[in-house]
Formats: structure tokens, C-alpha cells, sequence
């Protein structure tokens, strides 16, 4: 396969990957109806565990306790990112969630300053305030008071970040394959003990949901990793950020023809803002940057 070809292969990758997930809010909403919480994660990160390990029972037998720690690091992590969100989203719309939750991108520079020391440059201050003005109009009723979904969904938003930098630092020194296993493994650990906390497991689960919890381990779990894998080997990080905060709005569109959540042009405004706010995070807004004149002809030579 040619060069174009990659590239091409690598976006279609990538935009696989944000499809699924963007449809996981709405497949995720219904089967609340008649699932708990923690009892959907138990079962959905059990099967992310059990898809990541099977490649990696060869490097999983030959674990040492640093890279256990980092993995369960990822995994508590993990687990309270998507205990808050999927919380949130029983009070809260798939397209609310779906935006509030793309807020982590922003918060990620701020909290690595808190690890690292490493200032977050004028895009990441230009891009909370930004953020945080997107938040409001999603966030706020007429009374300017917060919704219980939205204020649990803002807060997975932290968690999501703090996920973010446990998985950068494991990957420098651990194999990708063994820290996924780990932390989806970790995770489910975490939800199978507090799921009979919360609540008691249904007696029935209608056909319908079980198809939508195989349908969120393997394809919103297993395949989007693996796509988003192949996807990032074939595409920059410029272009590939750009891409993956297309979840978002995936999980909005979907909301809106299948879901029927009505939006209102507040709404709209906050997830625009957001949208751009995650982009400039992102991206430093690059892709607006025409190459000097000077490169362009380097390029040609």
C-alpha cells in the first residue's frame, strides 16, 4: 500500500473509532433503562479485559510490580471517569454528556502542570476560558443552577484527564497491550465490588440490552482501540487529535435522529464552544497555519 493510501487508511481508522464511541451514549442511555450502572461497566470492562488479554498472556505472565502498579493506577482512574459519566448520563442527555465529557482534552495541560511543572501554554488558557463558557451555556438553567448529570459528567471530565497522564507515563517504560489489560481489568475489579452497593442486579435483562453490552465491550471497547491503534500509526498526532474530537459530535447527531433530544440554540452555542475550545487544546490551531513560502519550496526540492 502507497503512501496516500496509508493516510487514507489510517483517517477511515480513526473515524471508525469516534463513530462507535459517539453511538456509545445512546446505546449506553437505553440500556440504563433497565440495567444499573455499575452492572453495565462490570460486564462491559470484564470483556474489554478478556479482548486486550488474550494477545498479551505472553508479556501479562511476566509481570513486575511497576508495571502492575501503573496499570491499576489507569484502571482506578478508569473506573472513576466512567462512574461519574455514565452516572451522569442517567440524569443528562447523550448529547450533553457526549460535549461535557470531550471537556478533559482542556483540563489535561492544567492538571500535567500539577505533575510536571510544565506551564500550560497561551492555547490552553485561551482554551479553557473558552471551555468554561461553553460548559455554562450547556450547563445552567434559567435559575443558573447545575443539573445533577451535567455537574457528575464536567467532574468525569477530571478523571478522564488524570487518566490521560497515569497512561502516558506507563506507556514510556510498559507494553500498551499489557497496561489496557490491566487497567480494564482493574476496572471491572472495582465495579464487581461496588455494584451490589449500589444496587441490586436486575432479575431480567431483556434480549435487546444484552445485545447493547456486547455491542459496547466489543465494538466501543476492543475494535475502537484497535482502530484508533492502527489509525494513529498511519495519521500525525495533529491530524489524529483533530479527528478524535469528532466523538463528541458523532455522539450529539446520533442523539438527535435516534435519541430525539431536542436542542436549543443555547445548547448549540455551549457545544460549539466547547468543540472549538478542544480543538485549540488540541491542535495550537495549526491547521490554520499556511507554510511559509520558503518550506514550500524545500518541500518541492
Amino acid at each position: 500500500m502507497n503512501t496516500h493510501g496509508k493516510a487514507a487508511l489510517g483517517r477511515l481508522c480513526l473515524l471508525g473509532a469516534t463513530l462507535l464511541w459517539g453511538s456509545s451514549f445512546v446505546v449506553l442511555k437505553t440500556t440504563l433503562d433497565t440495567v444499573p450502572t455499575l452492572w453495565i461497566l462490570a460486564i462491559r470492562f470484564t470483556g474489554g479485559a478478556l479482548l486486550m488479554g488474550l494477545p498479551s498472556i505472553k508479556q501479562l505472565l511476566k509481570l513486575d510490580s511497576g508495571c502492575l502498579k501503573a496499570g491499576a493506577l489507569m484502571g482506578v482512574a478508569l473506573y472513576a471517569a466512567y462512574t461519574l459519566q455514565t452516572f451522569g448520563l442517567e440524569h443528562t442527555t447523550p448529547g450533553k454528556n457526549a460535549f461535557l465529557t470531550a471537556t478533559y482534552c482542556v483540563i489535561t495541560p492544567f492538571l500535567w502542570w500539577a505533575f510536571t511543572k510544565k506551564r500550560p501554554d497561551g492555547f490552553n488558557i485561551a482554551a479553557a476560558f473558552v471551555c468554561i463558557t461553553g460548559m455554562a451555556l450547556v450547563s445552567l438553567s434559567d435559575g443558573l443552577s447545575i443539573g445533577l448529570g451535567e455537574a457528575l459528567t464536567m467532574c468525569c471530565g477530571f478523571f478522564y484527564a488524570l487518566h490521560i497522564i497515569f497512561t502516558s507515563r506507563g506507556v514510556e517504560k510498559y507494553g500498551v497491550g499489557v497496561l489496557t489489560t490491566l487497567q480494564f481489568a482493574t476496572a471491572a475489579l472495582l465495579c464487581w465490588v461496588t455494584a451490589p452497593l449500589s444496587a441490586p442486579f436486575p432479575e431480567v435483562i431483556p434480549a435487546s440490552n444484552w445485545l447493547s453490552i456486547a455491542y459496547l465491550c466489543v465494538m466501543c471497547t476492543g475494535v475502537c482501540y484497535i482502530l484508533q491503534t492502527l489509525g494513529q500509526k498511519y495519521t500525525s498526532p495533529q491530524t489524529s487529535s483533530i479527528l478524535l474530537t469528532l466523538e463528541s459530535v458523532f455522539g450529539t447527531l446520533i442523539s438527535v435522529v435516534f435519541y430525539h433530544e431536542q436542542l436549543t440554540f443555547r445548547e448549540l452555542s455551549g457545544f460549539v464552544l466547547i468543540f472549538i475550545a478542544v480543538l485549540i487544546s488540541e491542535t495550537k490551531l495549526e491547521f490554520l497555519r499556511r507554510p511559509r513560502t520558503g518550506a514550500k519550496k524545500n518541500a518541492a526540492l
